[in-house]
């Protein structure tokens, strides 16, 4: 059986002016001068930045956005929809991210929204799960997650339009990481819930992990079980400790 090719994804969050533009300069310079990773990379900077790192043409780098509208258009002031993303240069789309679920009190209804709504621009959808430290204190990870997954993905989710990303909350910029044997355990039961859902299709849904992913434990992670790539945070900020991550997948 096939398998899927990994996709190592940075997300800038509220972080980058034009100054960061360089950073991202210096990471297609990385790539190009050592291309034997066998992913794919993106990153994903603020909406102001879309644009600009699109507009630099790198092969080597896709450019994503870390949210959009569930609407393509309308009365929304302040908004921005995934089809103006998409016209502005973005392959990908973060949805559901957990600073999103939390500070924007946003749920799983309304991110399947907001995947359908990136299906319909033609970019790909990363949709976020992850539980926080009490529901993981409690036992409750595997059906916090896998709740979460079952509405957050739409019926038409498929591997070219999705990528499902898994970040426990409580590892999020802490510095925490869960064990590889934990990574692995929670990455296979999303991958059985996929199956069961989307059959065979389901073997190829890029599943990533997400959570204080640094140079010094990608490689480790990124070989356990069922997980196809990283969702990086801050590690993402600069192009050496990104490119560092990237090559847990050169030979």
């Amino acid at each position: 059986m096939d398998t899927p090719t990994p996709l190592v994804a940075g997300n800038w969050k509220m972080n980058g002016t034009s100054d960061q533009i360089t950073e991202f300069k210096k990471l297609v310079q990385l790539l190009s001068g050592n291309s034997s990773a066998q992913c794919q990379v993106a990153i994903c900077p603020p909406f102001t930045l879309i644009a600009a790192l699109a507009a630099e043409g790198a092969e080597s780098v896709h450019v994503g956005a870390q949210d959009c509208h569930a609407e393509l258009s309308g009365a929304h002031t302040g908004d921005i929809s995934a089809a103006m993303v998409a016209d502005a240069g973005a392959k990908f789309i973060i949805v559901g991210h957990s600073e999103r679920r939390a500070d924007h009190e946003e749920g799983s209804e309304l991110i399947r929204a907001k995947a359908q709504a990136v299906y319909k621009a033609g970019v790909t959808a990363i949709v976020c799960v992850g539980e926080t430290e009490s529901e993981r204190d409690a036992g409750k990870t595997e059906d916090v997650v896998l709740g979460q997954l079952l509405i957050s993905l739409p019926d038409d989710a498929t591997s070219t339009n999705t990528v499902v990303g898994y970040e426990p909350v409580w590892a999020i910029g802490t510095g925490k990481t869960p064990t590889v044997a934990d990574v692995a355990e929670i990455h296979t039961a999303i991958r059985g819930a996929l199956v069961e859902r989307f059959g065979d299709d389901g073997h190829m849904l890029r599943i990533i992990y997400g959570g204080s992913v640094k140079p010094s434990n990608a490689k480790e992670l990124m070989t356990a079980e069922n997980v196809d790539g990283a969702l990086v945070g801050g590690a993402s900020l600069k192009a050496q400790d990104f490119n560092g991550i990237i090559e847990a997948y050169r030979a």
